[in-house]
């Protein structure tokens, strides 16, 4: 992707999230496919990443995966971007990580070490995964729930992880 792509795909993203809305019928599918404590992490969650998390979902069901415990791990993937007090990373912040991550990671790094004051959404960013597969067993997830998490977050080659991965990252 050329760096003028990207800056639109980005761009498109942004106004996506600006503009996120679930369904009644995403809420339908909401509540049929996770627990009550499921759906409580679910909606912890910023709209934007709720529509990130189900955008994720319809694209692993389009490409063919009927697996319901990965259809849940889609689900859960960024509920970790909330920390224990109810505080998530806000949106303008998204554009500045993408941008450090991509063009200056050890920046993105050295943010996501420190993490006090207005550094701190980066401490947030850089251990989600690792949070959401904290959440989802504490909730009381389903075991292969939590380890399709685990694998996701510990970037291992699982089928299951990589599909996760590979619809996380068309969205």
């Amino acid at each position: 992707m050329s760096s003028r792509q990207r800056w639109f795909y980005r761009t498109r993203q942004f106004i996506s999230a600006l503009i996120a809305v679930i369904h009644l019928e995403e809420r339908v599918l909401l509540v049929r496919a996770l627990s009550d404590p499921q759906l409580l992490l679910f909606e912890r969650m910023p709209r934007f990443v709720q529509r990130h998390s189900l955008d994720v979902y319809h694209t692993l069901v389009r490409t063919g995966h009927t697996n319901p415990y990965l259809l849940q791990a889609a689900l859960l993937h960024d509920c970790g971007k909330v920390d224990e007090e109810g505080r998530a990373i806000p949106l303008l912040y998204y554009g500045l990580i993408v941008l450090l991550q991509h063009h200056a990671p050890g920046w993105y790094e050295r943010a996501a070490r420190n993490g006090r004051g207005v550094l701190y959404p980066f401490a947030l960013h850089a251990s989600h995964e690792k949070r959401s597969v904290a959440y989802a067993e504490s909730v009381g997830s389903h075991p292969d729930v939590v380890r399709i998490l685990r694998d996701y977050a510990e970037q291992r080659a699982t089928p299951c992880a990589q599909a996760l991965r590979a619809a996380d990252d068309a969205n």
